[in-house]
């Protein structure tokens, strides 16, 4: 068991004036159909957000907590692409990474990725249904970014992907290798978000497969978001979903874990329950060096939006992480910008740096004059 939290934890991270970017991204960039507080098929207008789960973690730190942010991806060169880029460029993300590619005129080579989310109320889940099928991102290919150049060459501090990128195509858990190399070679952080989606690995393997990937990339990881069921499940458990954690189990987990993955040095997720689509319980662990670390939960959380809330609580614990804070002061720096994000609509954070300490400190919800 990990005993009471310390706060002598502290990642090596490079400093920030020898790179050009605090963090960069390497994900998918999709557009979203947002009919507020309509059904999907009942909805004649739709309010049009960016999404990602990897993009979202940096423009959370660039639009909330003002890094130096840049994203890899890819997108086809045509009215929506050029929609997506500019949405990309509203939350202060760079583009320069952004891989276009020529447009047939029906998608039939290459498409780019939307998705339509309707909000869920009460008993009433939240429903999303993807389109994302041959986007740009998922014909990536190892030869297509010059990694080296971008982490020996500009300099980055953090490098962020995940398991909803792996999940797109066969070979791009292999391009999220060939980054993980290269940034392991020039000194830069990185960090994986499992994000298990059922209907990304419908057809690949389901929960099994997105395990095997995830094991694959765990040597190069330093820090995880995500839980041992992501990495341990095999294609015949039947498993569907991850146990329930609390401060114990968690605990556990995470040392069985790092005994697999010796690198890993930091392991944290946040964690929800769900007593209706609008109200959740909303708590956080982290686990580093036999230390258990945990945030002061938010209970019954009133909740507009839930979509984002889990990229947003990462992206506030790698700011404090970047900002040299202790793992404590992170955890909750994530937790709140995580319930912030759940009270706007789309994927993405509206919350300003002050909105998030004013949280950490306690503030209540009157009006700020």
């Amino acid at each position: 068991m990990m005993s009471a939290s310390s706060p002598s934890f502290s990642l090596r991270i490079k400093d920030a004036a020898a790179c050009r970017w605090d963090v960069l991204s390497l994900g998918e960039v999709m557009l979203r159909f947002d009919p507020g507080e309509q059904r999907i098929t009942q909805a004649r207008s739709f309010q049009v957000w960016e999404g990602g789960g990897e993009y979202n973690v940096a423009r959370g730190l660039s639009r909330c907590f003002r890094q130096r942010a840049s994203i890899v991806t890819a997108l086809v060169d045509n009215p929506l692409g050029r929609l997506a880029e500019n949405l990309i460029l509203s939350g202060g993300v760079d583009v320069s990474h952004v891989l276009w590619r020529e447009d047939d005129g029906v998608g039939k080579t290459s498409r780019n990725g939307i998705y339509f989310l309707e909000r869920g109320f009460g008993i009433r889940n939240a429903l999303g249904m993807m389109d994302r099928g041959h986007t740009a991102i998922s014909q990536l290919q190892l030869e297509e970014i010059d990694w080296e150049s971008i982490f020996g060459v500009e300099g980055v501090r953090w490098f962020h992907t995940g398991g909803i990128f792996c999940a797109l195509a066969e070979q791009l858990p292999h391009v999220a290798r060939a980054a993980m190399e290269a940034a392991r070679r020039h000194g830069t952080i990185i960090s994986y978000d499992c994000n298990y989606r059922p209907s990304l690995w419908k057809s690949r393997g389901g929960r099994g497969a997105a395990a095997a990937a995830n094991r694959e990339l765990l040597p190069y990881i330093d820090v995880l978001f995500g839980h041992e069921e992501d990495f341990l499940v095999d294609a015949a458990s039947g498993a569907t979903k991850p146990p329930h954690y609390d401060e114990a189990s968690f605990a556990a987990m995470a040392e069985r874990l790092k005994q697999d993955a010796p690198n890993l040095q930091v392991i944290t997720m946040a964690v929800r329950s769900t007593p209706s689509a609008n109200r959740n319980d909303w708590k956080a662990f982290a686990g580093a060096e036999g230390q258990l670390y945990s945030a002061t939960a938010i209970p019954d959380l009133e909740v507009l939006d839930r979509v984002g809330s889990g990229d947003a609580f990462a992206s506030g614990f790698v700011y404090g992480l970047l900002e040299g804070r202790d793992l404590e002061w992170s955890l909750e720096c994530g937790l709140a910008h995580g319930a912030l994000v759940m009270t706007t609509p789309g994927d993405n954070s509206f919350a300003t740096l002050k909105e998030v300490m004013n949280l950490m400190a306690g503030a209540g919800a009157h009006v700020q004059r």
